[in-house]
């Protein structure tokens, strides 16, 4: 009888996951995969429509469209979560499950900090993004303020591309000289691992001159005013504030009764939960990595094969080394790559390689090889 693998969200993580376990078990494995989205988008993705260098169209996987890849897809919202039976209930259905995987990252919540939904607009969802665009598209000018509200938060460079692609917008548009960008940011660096790229973006920062506010967060906004109230008890005036909102477990997630301080604890080599049998991987963890895809995509690969190996009646041995590779866009069609390490009771470190145009490139070859892996299709991210 072939095993029953169900796995909740079709992220990074899920869609490696169920890929990798569908194409190597065959008909030895009975896969559910479930989301309740319309698509999948990458994050830099939302970033290049945001910043009108491609449509929304264009960058939105709906899953809809995927090819047959051996697994059944169920378009549905999932209410609950019974880790100790390993069955889920979905607007769509109740699946009963041998092996459980909770990949549904992490929900945001705007409306946490006091003033943004009124006062200004997040650009960390989906709809935050490509609403955004218009947004860009309308604004004249002035004092820009990019911040973070709260951590932890998914993709910790991504308020950096922000702040440097929001220059190369203003200055292609004629309005940076009249114009002044601020990046708040909880963390000393900007990339804490590798000193290397850290360095980087701050001459970029110096260069372009951006201002960098480090170690402080945006507690709330004042729409009336429009002035940022910062942790530090300070404040910054801005004509557009962009946000990076708060970061919630999933609901249903901690109704489940399966996180602790917030996220679900895993083991940090085989990414498994206290919960026999089940699994959670990417931004609903705690696993000690940045909340960022690659790790979601690493932590997945990993859980794939501990449960391949169950699947075939092996010893799983694969575990997970904390690594992962991302891009950091620098405008003006220069990218450098950062390879990082989180290893469990280790300092993290990294390396910089770039910016340069080559790696615009190879950036591009990184979601189209997903995209052809994930749903048998060609595509390239910007055109």
């Amino acid at each position: 009888m072939a095993m029953r693998v169900v796995v909740l969200g079709a992220g990074f993580g899920g869609l490696e996951l169920a890929t990798t376990v569908a194409a190597r078990c065959g008909t030895e494995v009975d896969l559910t995969l479930v989301d309740r989205s319309e698509g999948f988008v990458f994050g830099f993705s939302k970033l290049d429509v945001m910043f009108d260098r491609t449509s929304p169209d264009r960058v939105l996987h709906r899953y809809a469209d995927l090819a047959d890849r051996g697994y059944r897809f169920v378009p549905a919202t999932v209410t609950a979560i019974d880790p100790e039976r390993k069955r889920v209930e979905t607007t769509g259905g109740t699946f009963d499950a041998d092996i459980l995987v909770v990949a549904l990252g992490a929900d945001l919540d705007p409306a946490a900090t006091p003033g943004l939904t009124a006062g200004g607009h997040e650009f960390y969802t989906v709809a935050g993004a490509f609403a955004a665009r218009d947004v860009l598209r309308n604004f004249a000018g002035g004092r820009v303020v990019v911040a973070v509200t709260s951590t932890p938060f998914k993709c910790p460079p991504a308020p950096s591309e922000t702040a440097l692609l929001m220059h190369e917008y203003l200055t292609a548009r004629g309005l940076r000289d009249g114009s002044d960008i601020s990046l708040v940011m909880p963390l000393g660096t900007p990339i804490p691992p590798s000193p290397e790229a850290s360095a980087a973006v701050l001459a970029a920062f110096e260069e372009r001159g951006i201002h960098w506010y480090p170690e402080r967060l945006v507690r709330a906004l004042d729409p009336a005013t429009r002035k940022a109230l910062l942790s530090d008890d300070s404040e910054l005036p801005y004509d557009l504030f962009l946000g990076v909102p708060a970061h919630r477990v999933p609901e249903v997630v901690a109704a489940a009764g399966m996180t602790v301080d917030g996220w679900i604890p895993v083991d940090p080599l085989t990414l498994e939960t206290r919960f026999p049998g089940v699994y959670a991987v990417g931004d609903v963890t705690s696993v000690g990595t940045p909340k960022a895809g690659v790790f979601a995509e690493g932590q997945a690969a990993v859980a794939a094969e501990r449960i391949i190996a169950t699947i075939r009646g092996d010893e799983p041995r694969t575990h997970y080394d904390g690594r992962g590779i991302c891009y950091l866009e620098f405008g003006h069609d220069r990218v450098a790559k950062v390879d990082v390490t989180f290893r469990s009771g280790e300092r993290p470190v990294g390396g910089l390689e770039g910016p340069s145009t080559d790696l615009a490139a190879d950036k591009s070859d990184f979601g189209a090889e997903r995209i052809a892996r994930w749903f048998g299709r060609e595509w390239t991210p910007v055109q």
